[in-house]
């Protein structure tokens, strides 16, 4: 079977496999609700599962320093199908403004800008994004490329500021090394006149999930801390783009090792691209030649980067465009440009699929089990009544009024030991309050509030670091004080778990273990983070370093914020998870008790006879054999869509 590998079909299989395993979740669902075997906490769990699977995004980030034909990329991989440059891409400082392309399907087709005027307040721009009247929206007309061409070129407007307002913005004016922003004969500075863009635009890829972020040279990077601290690594895939002209300069690495590979991030999906290889293309040269020179400067670019020769890509970005729009497969073959998409491809989705599959799988497997326990459990209480009635055939009156008093005693017991499952009710309630006190969002107000007073009052930036360091061990402790509760209530339950299968004979395993840990990883990169950066940032600013201090620790109270909320929706579904299977198996075996106590009541009243009782049961018990086994199929379909593609195709077979 011969694998098409371009960036195109390979995402479209992607979608293909991802709406198949929500079929077949949603399928599964929808028989535990018609068989009435779906409770709380599994529909929640489910119902969250396909809600995540709907939303799942792929993000690629572009990177470059200016003038490195990053925009003609993004126009050759994904834009070459509509026969013309869909972003601005002529030569001198085309897109200054952070830009997503993206498709949300409740909006018609737009560019929506945030004016650069916003970097002034202390907000970041996702929380920008809650309030869409901040925005200007220009609408896109996309059966016209040309109309759309004269929409994007908004994006990279500028705008005339003063000096003052420039400094204010985040814009270094006239300082040697960078000197972008000069002042004018009439006094002011250019700047760009929006800090963000965001297209939204029904291109296939687009519609399947992918955001591509496009993002400025290392001084836009740097104004935003928004977009190293999050936007970047949580990127799936980022293409640094070099250009083969100019090689890795000095700036290029000051990105490379700040916002890419720093600190041993260095994960899947990050790819260096030396584009505008065509600059080597000369008549006077054999081929030979010209790869070989080519091969020169990808050698050399690895070894500045420390990275294996095989993760850099040249190609001819702007030969590729010309080649897709033109039908040329030989001069498309010669800007190398299907190598990179194949990369892409390879790099992305499989990793892609790794994290959807490994979410999903365990998630999945834990709802299925609970439900399987639940039909076992059923079975072998239906099985115990059989015993029970096929042995009182031929019996007299006196036995089965014994049997009634045997399943009495056990009932009157079982319901004893209620009381004790309320009381532990009440302690766990108790201590669900004390886990909160520590994780909740309320505590984090008041930590972010307290460095926020220590940070307007301070006048040194010592004291400034220190509110910092502080900010931090105080969420560290806060979540040290939530495992060290987590850690009680797992404890209890375990006991009780225990003790309720030893007393009552319930099948409830051990409970679900869970921990903070990812969210205490997630401080410790956002510390390091901030160790590495806030001092490189304050020493090279001369203007306000208070003022930058603030920006970056009102975007770092965002990203801690948005981790202790997960750590809160992740505590919650646990503690109900934990309670979940007690409660259920608790209701099944009241159920089990009443019904064999009613059976022996009805053949002692003799309104039945034995034989028609058993056959009755016998039935219940070939209907539950056939729930189990459906069960079965329907969960087996779930897991074999886990499988590798290769044992899909395979099983399919």
């Amino acid at each position: 079977m011969v694998h098409d590998m371009s960036l195109a079909n390979q995402f479209a299989a992607y979608t293909a496999w991802r709406s198949g395993l929500a079929a077949n979740i949603g399928e599964f669902q929808e028989w535990l609700s018609q068989n009435e075997l779906s409770d709380a906490q599994s529909d929640l769990r489910l119902s969250q599962l396909l809600e995540r699977l709907r939303e799942d995004r792929l993000n690629v980030a572009f990177v470059a320093e200016f003038s490195r034909g990053k925009s003609e990329l993004i126009n050759a991989i994904f834009f070459a199908e509509f026969g013309n440059r869909m972003l601005p891409s002529s030569a001198g400082r085309t897109t200054m403004c952070p830009t997503e392309l993206l498709f949300d399907g409740n909006k018609l087709p737009c560019i929506e800008l945030l004016p650069i005027q916003t970097r002034a307040a202390n907000s970041s721009v996702t929380e920008y994004k809650r309030f869409p009247d901040e925005w200007t929206i220009v609408q896109l007309d996309i059966e016209s490329p040309e109309a759309m061409q004269d929409a994007l070129r908004q994006v990279s407007e500028t705008t005339r500021v003063t000096p003052e307002e420039a400094g204010r913005l985040g814009f270094e004016v006239g300082q040697e090394e960078l000197d972008l922003y000069r002042v004018g004969t009439d006094g002011m500075v250019e700047v760009p006149r929006w800090r963000h863009a965001i297209i939204n635009f029904p291109h296939p890829l687009l519609k399947q999930g992918l955001i591509i972020l496009d993002t400025p040279g290392l001084n836009a990077i740097g104004a935003e801390p928004e977009l190293t601290l999050s936007l970047l690594p949580n990127a799936h895939a980022v293409l640094f783009i070099l250009g083969a002209d100019t090689g890795v300069t000095q700036s290029d690495m000051a990105i490379w090792k700040e916002h890419i590979c720093g600190g041993g991030t260095a994960r899947r999906g990050r790819l260096v691209v030396l584009n505008k290889i065509d600059g080597q293309w000369d008549e006077l040269k054999t081929l030979e030649e010209i790869d070989a020179e080519i091969q020169r400067q990808v050698d050399s670019s690895a070894a500045i980067l420390d990275l294996p020769e095989s993760q850099i890509f040249p190609v001819s970005a702007q030969k590729g465009l010309v080649a897709k729009i033109n039908g040329d497969d030989a001069l498309l073959e010669r800007s190398r440009l299907p190598q990179l998409e194949a990369a892409l491809s390879e790099e992305l989705i499989p990793a892609k699929r790794d994290i959807v599959c490994d979410n999903t799988e365990s998630e999945f497997g834990e709802v299925s089990r609970v439900v399987r326990g639940l039909l076992e459990s059923r079975l072998a209480g239906l099985r115990e009544q059989l015993t029970e009635l096929t042995e009182l055939r031929g019996k007299n009156k006196g036995v089965v009024e014994y049997m009634m008093g045997k399943v009495r005693a056990e009932k009157d017991e079982f319901e004893s030991g209620l009381q004790r499952y309320y009381a532990v009710r009440s302690v766990f309630s108790t201590l669900t309050n004390k886990l909160f006190a520590h994780l909740g969002l309320d505590n984090l107000r008041q930590v972010t509030h307290d460095t926020r007073e220590v940070m307007l009052d301070a006048a040194f930036s010592k004291t400034l670091s220190d509110a910092m360091a502080q900010f931090f061990g105080r969420s560290r402790e806060a979540l040290a004080k939530s495992n060290g509760e987590i850690d009680e209530i797992l404890a209890m339950m375990e006991a009780v778990y225990k003790r309720f299968s030893v007393e009552h004979g319930l099948k409830l395993g051990s409970p679900t273990s869970f921990s903070l840990l990812r969210y205490e990883k997630e401080l410790d990169r956002l510390q390091a983070w901030c160790d590495g950066h806030l001092n490189t940032m304050v020493s090279l600013l001369t203007h306000d370093k208070k003022n930058i201090t603030q920006k970056f620790f009102e975007e770092v109270a965002i990203q801690v914020r948005r981790a202790f909320e997960h750590a809160n929706r992740d505590a919650e579904t646990w503690l109900k998870a934990i309670m979940a299977p007690m409660e259920t198996q608790v209701r099944e075996h009241q159920i089990q008790l009443k019904r064999r106590l009613e059976s022996i009541k009805r053949i002692h009243q003799a309104t039945d006879t034995l034989e028609d009782r058993i056959a009755e049961l016998e039935n219940v018990e070939k209907s539950l054999l056939q729930q189990i086994q459906s069960l079965e199929e329907i969960a087996g379909r779930v897991r074999g869509m886990f499988l590798p593609l290769e044992a899909q195709e395979l099983r399919a077979a």
